[in-house]
This record gives C-alpha cells, structure tokens and sequence, in this order.
C-alpha cells in the first residue's frame, strides 16, 4: 500500500498550482496526521498577519509557526500569544541579526519590488545558524485581473575560521491571472526551486547579513530572468500558434510573402 503522503504529494502535482493552500487544507481535513508532513514539505502562499504589538503585517511560514501561533520578527512575540515557556525564539545573538536582516530587507522590498511585504526569520544550529528570508508582492491592477509573487529563501550558514559556508534554497510562487469579455480567461501559476552554496567572508555578524542579502538578491534576479525568458517566452509562444491577433487572412499573406523574400534571397 502506498505511504500517505507520498500519495497525498503525488496528488497535489497533479491539480492547479493556484489552488495549492485549498488543496492542502482538505488533505489535512482528511487525513490529521499528514498536516505536519505536508506543512513542511508543501510551498504553499505565504499568509500575512499583523502583529498587534507593533502593528504592522509579517508573513507566516512553517518556520516561524508553534502550532497554531506564529512569531512576528519585529516584536518577537507569538501572535496570537503562547502560553509562558513555550514558542522556540532565538538566542540575543541570533536575534540582533535578525533584526538587523529584516531591516535590510526592508529596503529591498521597497526598492525591488515597490511595496509588498517582508519578514526575516533566524534560528539557532550546533554549528551555525540558519534561516529563512520571505518576500510577498500582490496586485490586482483591474477588478478581474490579479498576480502574486511569493519567494522563500531557506539557507543555512556554518560558521568557519573568517569564512562561512551558505546553502541556499530559493522557491518562487507565480500566480498571474485575468478574465475578460475580449480574450477569456488566462491563468498562469506555478513555483520554481533552485539551490546555491558558497563560501564568502565574515568579519562579524554583520558580515552574515550581507552575504545573505547579495545571495539572496543574485538568487531572485535569476530566477526572475528564467521566468521572464524561458517560461513566459515559451507561453507567449504557444499562445502566438494558437491564436492570432490579426486575421488569418493577413497572417496567411505576410506568411507567404516572407517565403518569396527568403526564396528570392537564396537564387
């Protein structure tokens, strides 16, 4: 018989990327037991909160959640609050770099992407640290078209003499859609994964923090140039075969015309 959450995996890759976090609440409804499996093995959009100490919005993930309470990076606190002695938060070490890394990020998020919201979460290890960098920008430029960009970038760092070693695993969830009279309905969603690692130069903490950001940044600008390049060039392709925007009549005449040219050329 098959293990359960490997069906329950095999399910969610075979329906629509945009419906993900549904899909994964109904398996959770069905099945209890696989809700731990599935939150960390599942990219699913991240969730805003706000944090009622500071009042302004984080983002949720498996990372920053103690059952059903997640920690905001900028009161360090559970929303909503935990009971005394519960809820894993960093050392006074890793914390002063957390807070130096969620303000960093903040004015990337504001000069990369215009708006949006960002949230940086640190955790101690034996040998290091680690952590996770969450960046999610949503639009709805007209009431029947919308999109969403949401990137999680979970690295590690191991500390070493003036060195330290990163691994970093960068997901982007795409989700672009529009419905009108003129054209239908369109619907674009899907996630990418890509993995680096890298030794760089540390002279203190804020070294860390620096280095982090300048992965993190190569890492969206490329993934953001594959998207652009690869997966939308090839659906504006296929979009182009399908359907043409002047009559065919006219496609079929600068068809044939271009074939002259090109026979004329090679005599």
């Amino acid at each position: 018989m098959a293990d359960p959450i490997d069906s329950a995996l095999d399910l969610l890759r075979r329906l629509n990327p945009k419906d993900v976090k549904t899909n994964v609440d109904h398996l959770i409804s069905l099945n209890p037991d696989l809700t731990e499996d599935l939150l960390e093995s599942v990219d699913i959009p991240l969730v805003v909160k706000k944090c009622s100490k500071t009042k302004r919005d984080f983002l949720c993930c498996d990372y920053n959640r103690d059952g059903d309470s997640w920690r905001s990076p900028w009161s360090n606190e559970f929303e909503p609050p935990v009971e005394e002695g519960e809820g894993v938060t960093p050392s006074d070490r890793i914390r002063k770099m957390e807070i130096k890394a969620n303000e960093a990020f903040d004015v990337y998020r504001e000069l990369y992407f215009e708006g949006g919201i960002s949230s940086v979460y640190l955790w101690d290890m034996d040998d290091g640290f680690a952590g996770c960098v969450l960046l999610k920008k949503s639009v709805s430029p007209s009431p029947k078209s919308s999109g969403s960009w949401d990137s999680i970038h979970v690295f590690d760092a191991q500390d070493r003499a003036r060195t330290a070693h990163y691994k970093l695993t960068s997901t982007v969830i795409l989700s672009l859609g529009t419905d009108s009279e003129a054209l239908g309905g369109l619907d674009l969603s899907g996630n990418m994964v890509r993995q680096v690692e890298a030794d760089m130069a540390v002279e203190d903490d804020t070294s860390h923090v620096a280095n982090i950001g300048k992965m993190v940044e190569d890492m969206e600008l490329k993934m953001r140039n594959l998207l652009q390049e690869v997966y939308f060039g090839k659906a504006k392709d296929v979009v182009g075969d399908l359907r043409s925007i002047p009559p065919l009549s006219q496609t079929n005449r600068d068809r044939a015309t271009q074939r002259e040219m090109i026979s004329g050329i090679s005599r």
